[in-house]
């Protein structure tokens, strides 16, 4: 028996459940999306000003969105990554787990597969289980979304209860539906105005 099967809920859709997410966020929450599919459906659920779309920086989702919790405790702020991004950086949960930002929520797409390189598996799709890898590094807050009511109560939870938060998701592999703009300078500036380091134009 495969850890999709003995680990984690319902495999639900990556877009919907974004889309759920964002439609939570009514006080400037920021958002980190991972390479690939976190942020092409997280442009796919609507842009904000407050969302950052990150290029060609595998595995640094996490350590972008801990520095913004740190620097801006009181605006929560929630990642959104892949299983193979964060697979490739394992070593930022025990270093979310020292700092402790209680603004801070890890949201991992568990699709078991590296889908944009050619859906090769990933170790979730045989042994390894992120929750309890994130609980192990010692966020004690992290738990399998088991259905999407359930993923909305994690959201819930995460906006109100101090962090940090992970939440892991199974998605199916369905292509991302949008995409951002490819320009890194347009993109860092436009979440900086968003999150107020810059002043809005």
């Amino acid at each position: 028996m495969t850890v999709q099967a003995r680990f984690g809920g319902e495999v639900m859709n990556r877009l919907d459940l974004t889309k759920r997410l964002v439609a939570h966020l009514t006080h400037g929450e920021a958002i980190v999306g991972g390479i690939g599919n976190s942020n092409f459906d997280l442009m796919g659920a609507g842009h904000r000003p407050e969302n950052f779309y990150m290029l060609g920086s595998m595995g640094m989702a996490v350590p972008i969105g801990l520095g913004i919790a740190v620097a801006q405790p009181d605006r929560r702020v929630f990642v959104l990554d892949g299983d193979g991004s964060l697979l490739m950086n394992l070593g930022c949960l025990p270093t979310v787990a020292q700092v402790a930002p209680k603004n801070l929520t890890i949201v991992v797409w568990d699709n078991s597969a590296y889908q944009i390189t050619g859906k090769q598996a990933t170790p979730t799709a045989e042994h390894t289980d992120l929750v309890t890898v994130a609980r192990g590094a010692g966020i004690a807050n992290a738990e399998w979304a088991k259905a999407e009511e359930h993923f909305e109560q994690l959201v819930e939870r995460a906006l109100h209860d101090d962090g940090p938060h992970f939440i892991g998701v199974r998605v199916d592999q369905a292509p991302g539906q949008a995409r951002p703009e490819r320009d890194p300078v347009i993109l860092k500036d436009r979440f900086m105005r968003g999150i107020g380091v810059k002043a809005a134009q």
